[in-house]
């Protein structure tokens, strides 16, 4: 049985040497039916990526397996921007073929998804589209943005490796077959401010090497470029029809229709570009911006340091810097904090020079080194308080250099020993957005519907955020009514009040102008007064004051006793006046309209008592007496008024004098 199964196994082996024989043969006589390889012919393009193909020759008479061309790219350099599209060359080419009878100036027709390797052009200035040739020339971009080309009429994939048949693919930096950590994805909303002195603004601004640029405008606005190249040279485009067109060498494709923008740039930019917008409308615009910015500054690792000692062992450390890859440059650290993506290198440490220190030369080890030493440090104390709360300030901190020993005690030494990393800021700038400003809004209506009265508009504190807050100065607030002239003659000697001039307006506009916003100083805030305790006539008003403080970090309230409180205290109490009491429709005279808008200290100085003579004596003769007479007067016009007018201010003391002293003759 044994003897059995060996022989099968033999035979199974046989026969698998036999099978593997005739394959070789059969491959073996397929090749040999073809002649060697041809050289390579010439590129079809002498730059932007062409094509050249071998040629064999099949040396049976019968039909040899498999082709008898073969391509390779060539060529793969990018062309001068004044070469042109090589598709356009072609259509060009036949500007001076009549077509039809007649001669054409012909532009590419791209990106053909039926068959995007015939040469299909456009007439210029018409929209005659014709296939001046079945096939474009080989090396042709099958499509505008890929590098896939055109081979003897078909489409022909090209990886990012400029290889035929690659599937290899750019990141979204650029980077053939790389994991996109050179640059970072970039994106971001700009919302236009509209503002009497400023006809621009800048939207973002993007440097060189960026890719995959697109902006879309919304809105009335349009977008503009400015550009400066690594030179210097700065250049402005208008951006004023669509097209597609270059800028400092990037091709840019922009659309414009009514009510919307679009700017695309695939990259990478050959410039730094800076978007802006021109204002051109009275509603506002918003601007989406998405592009991919290329990380230009890394970290690189230094060569190790000289030794701490010339002998007796030392230690020597590596550092790290940061490299400018668009200048190749060393600049300053703050460059590369700019990016998250990048991490700093950690210092590496070595021994060195442990050869012991000759009697008479050298210096000993200046910092013993332990596997267990922790290396010296740069520590700092807290930041100061910013100078400032807004508008930009400065904060400082102490900065130096320790060492903690094995035990874990931390003591100072010299600085040149932390010089292995940066030394911290000291100072740095704090609190840099701007200081809340005064917003005024538009100016009300007239209150009168002729001649001379009086407008109101809403003033508001408003923050960098466009917050209504606190903490603009009081001196620099915009007045909130002025006088105004309506050009219709008054011909009546009594006008009816306008609909603009009804009470609302004057307590809203009262309210905004007696309003005190709480700041950094202790200062008396006022609550709204009361509603008037009357519905006509005369009453009065209560309100609330307390003695507040704005706390700067948590931008908060706090109420204070109110002796802190320097300054007179605002009066927490005061006279109002509701109209007249009658529930007939009134007839103002001016005095009286300007009663209602003048403010309610006006109101209680424009009528007071005053004695206007005595009355006739009481005797005629014998001694009588004499009372003074006492009337509330408009002391503007000098008219009587009713004594009404006069509660909110104390009568005057009854006045007697002794009259007709003569003796009374006797009867």
């Amino acid at each position: 049985m044994e003897c059995c199964r060996w022989t099968t196994a033999s035979t199974l082996l046989l026969a698998s040497l036999i099978l593997s024989s005739r394959t070789a043969r059969s491959e073996e006589d397929r090749d040999s039916l073809w002649d060697a390889w041809g050289s390579w012919s010439e590129c079809s393009r002498t730059c932007g990526g062409g094509a050249s193909y071998s040629l064999r020759r099949c040396l049976s008479s019968k039909t040899c397996e498999g082709r008898n061309i073969r391509y390779r790219t060539c060529s793969n350099v990018d062309c001068p921007p004044e070469a042109g599209d090589f598709r356009a060359q072609q259509c060009s080419a036949h500007n001076d073929v009549k077509y039809q009878g007649q001669l054409y100036e012909w532009l590419p027709v791209s990106n053909d998804p039926d068959n995007p390797c015939s040469l299909k052009c456009q007439a210029r200035g018409t929209a005659l589209v014709v296939e001046l040739a079945p096939k474009v020339l080989d090396g042709t971009r099958c499509y505008t943005e890929s590098l896939d080309m055109c081979i003897s009429g078909l489409c022909q994939i090209v990886g990012c490796d400029h290889q035929l048949g690659s599937a290899v693919k750019e990141d979204n930096c650029g980077v053939c077959s790389g994991d996109g950590s050179t640059c970072r994805l970039v994106r971001g909303q700009y919302k236009s401010q509209l503002s009497a002195s400023k006809l621009d603004d800048t939207v973002v601004a993007i440097p060189y090497g960026s890719r995959q640029v697109r902006l879309v405008l919304k809105g009335p606005d349009h977008l503009y470029l400015e550009t400066k190249t690594l030179q210097g040279v700065k250049s402005e485009n208008n951006l004023s029809t669509t097209g597609s067109f270059l800028v400092e060498n990037s091709s840019i494709d922009f659309q414009k229709f009514p009510d919307k923008e679009i700017l695309r740039i695939s990259g990478p930019l050959t410039a730094d570009f800076t978007i802006k917008i021109h204002y051109a409308g009275a509603a506002d615009s918003s601007v989406q911006f998405i592009f991919y910015q290329p990380i230009i500054h890394r970290w690189r690792e230094t060569d190790f340091f000289p030794c701490s000692a010339s002998c007796g062992g030392g230690y020597q450390l590596t550092s790290a810097e940061c490299f400018d890859l668009r200048s190749n440059r060393v600049v300053a650290d703050q460059y590369c904090h700019y990016y998250p993506e990048n991490i700093k290198p950690k210092p590496k440490l070595q021994e060195c020079n442990l050869d012991p220190c000759p009697a008479s030369d050298g210096y000993k080890q200046i910092m013993p080194y332990d596997l267990y030493h922790p290396l010296p440090r740069w520590e700092s104390t807290p930041w100061t308080a910013c100078s400032s709360s807004c508008g930009g300030g400065i904060q400082s901190r102490s900065v130096s250099c320790v060492e903690e020993d094995i035990q874990g005690h931390i003591s100072p030494v010299e600085e040149w020993k932390c010089m292995y990393t940066p030394k911290m800021l000291v100072v740095q700038p704090c609190n840099i957005f701007d200081c809340p400003k005064w917003l005024a809004q538009e100016w009300s209506p007239c209150t009168v519907t002729c001649g001379q009265g009086l407008r109101y508009r809403v003033v508001l504190c408003i923050d960098h955020r466009g917050l209504h807050t606190g903490g603009c100065s009081s001196k620099t607030k915009p007045h909130i009514k002025e006088e105004c002239v309506v050009p219709t003659p008054c011909y009546k000697p009594k006008e009816k009040l306008p609909v603009e001039a009804k009470l609302p307006w004057y307590k809203q506009a009262q309210e905004l102008e007696e309003g005190i916003v709480v700041s950094e100083e202790p200062s008396f805030i006022p609550e709204a007064w009361s509603t008037c305790s009357v519905t006509c006539g005369v009453g009065s008003q209560m309100r609330l004051v307390k003695c507040q403080v704005l706390l700067s970090f948590s931008q908060s309230v706090a109420d204070l006793p109110i002796d802190e409180c320097e300054g007179p205290k605002p009066v927490s109490q005061r006279t109002c006046y509701s109209g007249p009491c009658s529930g007939e429709a009134t007839e103002y005279t001016p005095e009286e309209t300007q009663l209602l808008y003048s403010s309610l200290q006006e109101f209680d100085e424009l009528y007071d008592w005053e004695y206007e003579g005595f009355t006739e004596c009481s005797e005629s003769c014998g001694g009588g007496v004499q009372e003074a007479v006492v009337t509330c007067l408009n002391k503007q016009t000098r008219e009587i008024a009713d004594e009404t007018l006069c509660v909110s201010t104390r009568r005057p003391p009854q006045l007697l004098k002794a009259c007709s002293m003569d003796p009374c003759p006797p009867r």
